[in-house]
């Protein structure tokens, strides 16, 4: 799985760095129709994690995978030509619905079998993915730099490549017996245990106010990938006196500090209490991060250049948190016998980010200057409070359910 992901991150990679020059340059979009086009495939984006988790409690994951990855295939081929710009927006948010869906069954499916192990799966996997978008930012580099037609279209089979060949490894991978995520063996108390309490039969992710006030403040949770991605350059732009050549430098660092490091925090957090502790760290971390760009406009070349790039340290730091914590939560927090359904709901936290968040940095916060910072910062510290709080408290109820003895069986 991990071989598997790290070809899909490469492929994705690859398009990254190219679709705004391919539809800018070799479709002939201007830059309303490109920020249409890709706000649209952040919208239709957000409904792939429900959806993949819905199916995923009714049919095997592997299959759903694999039907995903195929599903990206398609689109990806239709782009070398459709050319209509009605016809290339459905295309389009397509593939991004089967980019988010493969996401989280990807997820599912390596929870299913990792089992207790999730944790260094997660942190295993992040070190794999960033170093997928690496490479293929770097084979993208290439090909941009070429600028033909033909090499833009061989970027573009080089990502659809990426996705026939992980379906053939994850086709190779052996799934768990049954469908959605493993569940325990049924005990004498399963009737009347936390999951029955946590949710009703019939009852499902969307009727669980307790998960879903979860999932709404996990969204402010992800805001260290845009500001990483879109705050701290364009701030550098605007804002500071930094020279524009230090912006490659953010990606390097991130890249690097994963791969070192996402082994180490995943061992600190590999319970549910301690992931619901690491979140008042993320908050510590982007509060941090946001006070030093909110400095660092007044700190001359030099100054501004540290400040930066210790900001994108202290982004990475909330990130190496935060892909343990989140994910560890989601699957705790969710009832055992639906999981596959309440995660897919939890995924749509990244995918709100991914659309609502660089708008919120660059319509509001960049806006307000330094203050509008310092302002982000602390909203994010607090909120991490009061998921830390939401969350244990639910930890808690849950514990409590577990240890209420069965209900006798009713005879006569």
């Amino acid at each position: 799985m991990l071989l598997a992901q790290l070809l899909d991150r490469a492929g994705t990679g690859v398009w990254a760095a190219a679709c705004v020059l391919y539809f800018t340059f070799v479709i002939g979009l201007d830059a309303g129709q490109v920020g249409l086009l890709l706000g649209a495939s952040g919208v239709a984006g957000i409904a792939g994690s429900p959806l993949a988790g819905h199916l995923a409690d009714r049919f095997p994951v592997r299959s759903l995978l694999i039907g995903a990855h195929l599903l990206r295939l398609g689109t990806l081929c239709l782009m070398l030509v459709v050319t209509d710009f009605a016809l290339l927006l459905l295309v389009v948010a397509v593939t991004h619905l089967g980019d988010r869906g493969a996401k989280t069954l990807e997820m599912l499916f390596a929870t299913r079998v990792a089992g207790d192990r999730r944790a260094t799966y997660q942190a295993l996997s992040r070190s794999s993915a960033n170093a997928g978008y690496a490479l293929g930012a770097g084979l993208a580099a290439i090909g941009l730099a070429v600028g033909t037609r033909g090499a833009y279209q061989v970027l573009i089979l080089a990502d659809a490549l990426s996705f026939l060949v992980v379906a053939a490894l994850v086709w190779r991978t052996k799934e768990p017996r049954g469908h959605g995520l493993v569940v325990p063996p049924a005990g004498p108390a399963d009737a009347t245990g936390p999951a029955a309490a946590a949710a009703p039969a019939g009852r499902g992710p969307w009727r669980d106010r307790g998960y879903l006030r979860f999932v709404l403040l996990d969204i402010p949770m992800h805001l260290d990938d845009s500001i990483l991605g879109i705050g701290i350059p364009l701030w550098l732009v605007g804002r500071t006196e930094a020279p524009h050549e230090l912006i490659p430098a953010f990606l390097v660092v991130n890249t690097v500090l994963v791969v070192l490091l996402q082994l180490q925090v995943s061992a600190r957090v590999e319970t549910a209490r301690q992931a619901a502790g690491a979140v008042a760290l993320y908050g510590v971390a982007t509060f941090a991060c946001c006070a030093l760009l909110a400095g660092a406009g007044a700190g001359g070349v030099w100054g501004a250049s540290a400040a930066l790039l210790a900001a994108a340290v202290l982004a990475t730091a909330a990130e190496l948190v935060r892909s343990v914590s989140s994910w560890e939560l989601a699957v705790r927090l969710a009832p055992k016998e639906a999981r596959a359904s309440y995660l897919g709901v939890a995924g749509m936290a990244q995918s709100v980010q991914k659309s609502a968040g660089p708008l919120l940095l660059t319509g509001v916060v960049m806006a307000a200057g330094p203050a509008g910072w310092l302002a982000l910062g602390t909203a994010v510290a607090g909120l991490s409070l009061v998921q830390r709080r939401s969350s244990l408290r639910r930890l808690d109820r849950l514990e409590r359910l577990e240890r209420t003895p069965p209900v006798p069986a009713a005879f006569g």
